[in-house]
């Protein structure tokens, strides 16, 4: 179910399957400019990252954004066909991708508002459902989250920590769970050893941020 997904780093995923789909390009080390698809789960520097969208970025590539990242997504040269806006809890199809809008926000503390309606994605691919969670800490609404394959932040400060972030995987059960958030700006290499200690005996813990 992981085959030909990376997490570059942090929260930046590229999933080539059939099409080539990032999520929160961040710290690109080059540029590939090959995205069909980028999904943005809301507008801080390290998810929404101009100069790094704009090394994947090609003419054609499509862009879903919050609502907040409609003018800056112009700005950076999407024509308004390629700029699909989405608010939380809601069901959309772009490139023939379908896939859901879940809540994406902080509980006991600042960073992500609930009012900013960002976002996580809840995605189908080849029958596969993927859970990219944004920036979140455990909600009611991702705690009926069901899905094949979980990514979900660990690093703490901004997002759960690594035994909240288990404890909401034990909760919703998929068959795979990829940490992410942490490594490079929060969180560390033994915040993912703690998460993957804390997991369920059944979900299978893939560690991609080396």
């Amino acid at each position: 179910m992981l085959e030909n997904i990376k997490v570059l780093c942090h929260s930046s995923i590229k999933f080539e399957k059939g099409q080539i789909i990032y999520f929160d390009p961040y710290n690109i080390n080059e540029n590939y400019n090959d995205a069909d698809v980028i999904f943005i789960t809301h507008s801080h520097y390290d998810h929404f990252s101009e100069e790094d969208i704009l090394k994947v970025k090609k003419e054609t590539t499509k862009i879903v954004v919050p609502e907040d990242l409609y003018d800056r997504s112009l700005e950076l040269g999407f024509t308004e066909n390629n700029i699909l806006v989405v608010t939380p809890n809601m069901e959309y199809e772009v490139s023939n991708i379908k896939f859901k809008t879940i809540p994406a926000y902080n509980i006991n503390k600042n960073f992500h508002p609930k009012a900013n309606n960002w976002v996580g994605y809840l995605i189908t691919l080849d029958n596969v459902v993927y859970y990219i969670a944004g920036d979140t800490d455990i909600t009611e609404e991702n705690k009926k989250i069901k899905c094949d394959v979980a990514f979900v932040p660990i690093g703490g400060t901004y997002t759960m920590t690594a035994k909240e972030a288990a404890s909401l995987v034990n909760e919703i059960n998929p068959k795979v769970v990829v940490p992410i958030h942490y490594g490079l700006i929060v969180g560390t290499k033994e915040d993912a050893e703690i998460f993957k200690e804390s997991l369920n005996n059944n979900i299978e813990c893939e560690i991609l941020i080396k």
